[in-house]
């Protein structure tokens, strides 16, 4: 297998944009070990997207390798992360998506496995963040699937409910999935959703 023939220059902007969100992602603690993945669609459409088993938060240039649209590694011997595929489906599905973020975090982890299908967050100003929202008082819901080590057959079960996802969506027990045109648009959504996740985790302490 040959590498892809890219522009060198944006190439090396993805890898700068995702070692840079890798980092921030690891400040807030949503990509604890070896946990997550991240990706910006490149402009031939293939993806660069991080190794599997690196620390986000530790990522070098060493740490992005490039797959083709279906997740496929370009250079004989990169090991793309298990859930590729999940990237690969948001990038098919939405043709203006350029980055998809992937995180661990504590209360989507503990907020995902207190049951139910779906979260619904409804009168928090950061919801506005999110496409099509511009009112507090609109109703945002993230929908909940089953974990699934068989990645194939948890897209397939994701694949029915990208059209209303304006937030993304939680695997249970495991972590949120986010993306956005740009990296900065990721982040900002992946940011907003789980400060409102916190919210929820925190609102559910009180008496």
């Amino acid at each position: 297998m040959t590498q892809a023939v890219f522009p060198a220059g944006a190439y090396c902007r993805a890898v700068e944009r995702i070692i840079a969100a890798g980092q921030r992602m690891d400040r807030f603690g949503w990509v604890p070990a070896t946990a997550g993945n991240i990706s910006i669609r490149l402009p031939d459409g293939n993806l660069a997207i991080t190794r599997s088993g690196g620390h986000k938060g530790l990522l070098g240039p060493d740490g992005v390798i490039c797959v083709d649209p279906q997740g496929r590694p370009l250079a004989q011997g990169d090991r793309p992360s298990a859930e590729t595929l999940l990237h690969c489906q948001v990038y098919a599905h939405d043709p203006a998506a350029g980055a998809v973020l992937h995180g661990h975090s504590v209360a989507s982890t503990v907020l995902s496995m207190a049951g139910g299908d779906a979260l619904v967050l409804e009168g928090y100003e950061v919801q506005k963040v999110f496409a099509g929202q511009d009112t507090h008082a609109a109703r945002v819901t993230v929908p909940i699937f089953d974990n699934d080590q068989d990645i194939a057959r948890l897209a397939r079960v994701v694949a029915p409910h990208l059209d209303g996802m304006r937030a993304g969506y939680i695997i249970r027990g495991h972590g949120v999935y986010v993306w956005g045109a740009d990296m900065d648009m990721a982040l900002a959504r992946l940011e907003g959703l789980e400060f409102l996740l916190a919210c929820e985790l925190e609102k559910r302490k009180l008496p």
